[in-house]
């Protein structure tokens, strides 16, 4: 059985109420403090001074001495702490009044955060270093969610205008072949089937697209040489190139280090590559893929090139071909291909860019991946 919290009295008052009650608190308690100390010293000072002087009152004086003394000591205490309190409650609520409300305004601010007003910022209100770092905390906050849901509505469009196509063609050749226009043979079943693996691939995709963007994506690195990983996916698309009349080239640099990688996931990204550049080589074309040393002393890295001499792309649009569902005109992939090579790569803390200088010049792909010391020993 789960206890229910206690709820003290105290637990509806603003913070304002709150700090002032605790100023008030501490105002009381150093007031009698100093109160009782003084009624207890202050005596035994006057009577120490008074036989330092040599004066002996007689009795009767001695007492009134005393009385007037003690009566002295409360005034002008009372009146000093009477004085101070009401000072320091008046500092103690404006100061109090104050962080409340940039309370309140960090408050207001992940309540409309929550409620989907993602453009809601916060100001530092130059109070510390605390309420500044909670400002600036807050933004961040609301400025990645913004941007999450802009890339949510993107990705919903371009989802849908992806999904589009394929399910529109089975449902026209289901329809088809149910109303006997179209008969159930060999090129229907090959429709569907087409339609349906595109279907599959993307989902695929995007599961990969989602886990890299999350930070979730599975790597079993494991020290490999560069050079094997470059051949094995030569080798693995060699026939295709042959069969449409592209060469296929390595260079291999002979000082090649290995490097820590998952083998499986940077094979995919070598082949996401070849094939896009197969895709935009046309028959007596070439590709060669290059590998040579980068990085600096510093950080050492090994960097992979992949080079066609096809249809390149704009310089300003080298970005841009890494977005999701980018792809040129007539291309039967998913548009997905570039951005998972990059979030792989990505992945492994290396980086992938693309180069061309313009329409029918051919472009460039560099994989950049650091060379770990336990990879390169």
């Amino acid at each position: 059985m789960t206890r229910r919290p206690r709820r003290f009295r105290l637990a509806g008052l603003s913070l304002a109420h709150r700090l002032m009650l605790n100023n008030l608190l501490v105002i009381l308690a150093g007031a009698g403090t100093v109160l009782v100390i003084a009624l207890l010293v202050a005596p035994a000072v006057f009577q120490y001074h008074l036989e330092v002087a040599n004066i002996t009152p007689d009795e009767e004086v001695l007492t009134h001495l005393a009385r007037a003394f003690d009566q002295a000591i409360l005034v002008a205490l009372g009146m000093g702490i009477l004085t101070a309190g009401i000072a320091a409650a008046a500092i103690s609520w404006l100061a109090a009044r104050r962080l409340s409300v940039h309370v309140e305004d960090a408050a207001q601010a992940t309540g409309d955060l929550a409620d989907g007003k993602l453009a809601t910022r916060v100001v530092d209100p130059g109070i510390g270093p605390e309420f500044a770092q909670l400002a600036s905390s807050l933004n961040e906050l609301a400025a990645r969610l913004e941007s999450t849901e802009m890339t949510r509505r993107q990705l919903t469009a371009d989802l849908a205008h992806q999904l589009r196509t394929p399910i529109a063609s089975l449902l026209a050749t289901i329809e088809a072949v149910g109303d006997g226009v179209l008969p159930l043979d060999e090129q229907a079943l090959t429709t569907l089937f087409g339609q349906s693996h595109r279907l599959s691939r993307l989902v695929d995709d995007l599961e990969v697209v989602s886990r890299a963007g999350e930070r979730q994506l599975l790597l079993s690195p494991e020290p490999v040489a560069v050079a094997d990983l470059v051949e094995a996916a030569a080798t693995a698309n060699r026939e295709r190139y042959r069969a449409a009349g592209v060469l296929l080239r390595t260079a291999i640099s002979a000082d090649a280090p290995a490097v820590r990688v998952d083998p499986d996931r940077i094979g995919e990204v070598l082949g996401n590559l070849l094939d896009n550049a197969l895709r935009h080589s046309g028959r007596g074309g070439s590709v060669e893929v290059a590998v040579r040393l980068g990085g600096d002393r510093s950080v050492p890295a090994v960097a992979i090139e992949v080079s066609d001499d096809g249809s390149g792309f704009r310089p300003e649009d080298a970005e841009r071909i890494f977005t999701r569902f980018d792809k040129a005109p007539g291309s039967p992939g998913s548009g997905l291909g570039l951005t998972i090579a990059r979030a792989i790569i990505e992945a492994h803390h290396g980086s992938l860019t693309a180069h061309s200088a313009g329409p029918g010049t051919g472009a460039q792909f560099t994989i950049t991946i650091p060379v770990s010391p336990t990879s390169a020993g």
